[in-house]
């Protein structure tokens, strides 16, 4: 006898982490509330990160001022409508409502018109990429698991990388510089292409595929002094904050097709180990990978992935490679040296 078990989508895991965080938000939870909140998170993975991601976005729209608001959002879903939560009065409920609205309706964009300034914040969930023409023209893509908050102004136009990765196509207004505030760097230019990624360990790597950005990087001197670092990059070129001599490399245009196949929903290996293919093709999913020996992260592998067709790359590794895949009962995906 076989059983059907639904699960649920990820507006549906969204619009409980957005009741949870108005209600740890809200004031002290007592007891009762703090351990159905615990045992909420054990429910399922997704969980945890839906809440953490919803929070981030809030203490952003947190910060908003009152006047002259104008909001231009997709409607709440009818499940949002029927989702129990507490009563919706008073502004900081409705900022979560647009809060949860903006991740549950990943990829829609929020706006935010205060005195004389536009403010959005852009999002995708794992797995998710997004396209986005902003209110000058330029064009934003959003990778997997990404946000991104945008200020413009009358003489300036300032993008904040929260996490993840975007590929900007800016365009030119030689009136109002386009800027990209983003972990240990920041990114300025005017009419180009170029991506930017943000890394678990706030150091940025830059990409350019058209135009000229100047890559402004903050570091300490032996002195602990704060010394700043400038360096130009061109098309075809790219910088990582991670090399201390933030060298600027060139890149062919074979690699820069590769590295910015994520827009067409692909990922590229050539000969990278194994370990770091998976760390790669882990950012597009909730599963979680493991390999089980050392031994076999440094095989290389090489070739084109859907970022949508986990089990596509895993066939591939079985192919290709002298590894087996073995599921576990805990969902755990293991990959296994062939003997």
């Amino acid at each position: 006898m076989s059983e059907v078990v639904k699960l649920r989508t990820r507006a549906e895991i969204d619009e409980e982490a957005a009741v949870w965080v108005w209600r740890m938000d809200s004031g002290a939870p007592g007891a009762a509330d703090a351990e159905s909140f615990e045992a909420w998170l054990r429910q399922d993975p997704r969980h945890r990160r839906a809440y953490e991601e919803l929070t981030k976005v809030w203490e952003t729209l947190d910060g908003l001022p009152d006047p002259h608001r104008a909001l231009q959002l997709p409607p709440l879903s009818e499940s949002a409508e029927t989702v129990a939560a507490p009563s919706r009065n008073g502004r900081r409920y409705w900022l979560l409502a647009v809060a949860a609205t903006v991740v549950a309706a990943i990829g829609g964009a929020m706006w935010l018109f205060y005195e004389g300034n536009e403010t959005q914040t852009l999002a995708t969930a794992v797995g998710q990429h997004r396209t986005i023409t902003l209110s000058d023209g330029t064009i934003v893509a959003l990778n997997t698991n990404t946000i991104v908050d945008t200020s413009f102004s009358h003489d300036a136009r300032e993008i904040f990388l929260r996490k993840g990765e975007a590929h900007f196509g800016v365009a030119q207004d030689r009136s109002r510089p386009f800027v990209v505030h983003a972990g240990d760097a920041v990114v300025r230019a005017i009419g180009t292409a170029f991506e930017v990624r943000l890394r678990a360990d706030k150091h940025v790597d830059v990409l350019v595929n058209e135009g000229r950005v100047e890559v402004h990087s903050t570091g300490e001197s032996e002195a602990a002094i704060p010394v700043v670092t400038v360096r130009a990059v061109s098309a075809g070129e790219q910088l990582s904050t991670a090399a201390t001599s933030y060298a600027v490399v060139p890149v062919s245009a074979e690699q820069v097709t590769s590295q910015l196949a994520w827009r067409d929903g692909a990922v590229v290996f050539d000969s990278a180990p194994l370990s770091q293919a998976i760390a790669e093709i882990q950012r597009y999913t909730d599963a979680r990978i493991i390999v089980s020996d050392p031994t076999i992260g440094t095989l290389p592998v090489g070739g084109r992935f859907k970022t949508d067709d986990l089990q596509g790359f895993l066939d591939g590794l079985e192919a290709a490679l002298p590894v087996r895949i073995r599921r576990a009962s805990d969902g755990l995906v293991y990959v296994d040296p062939r003997h």
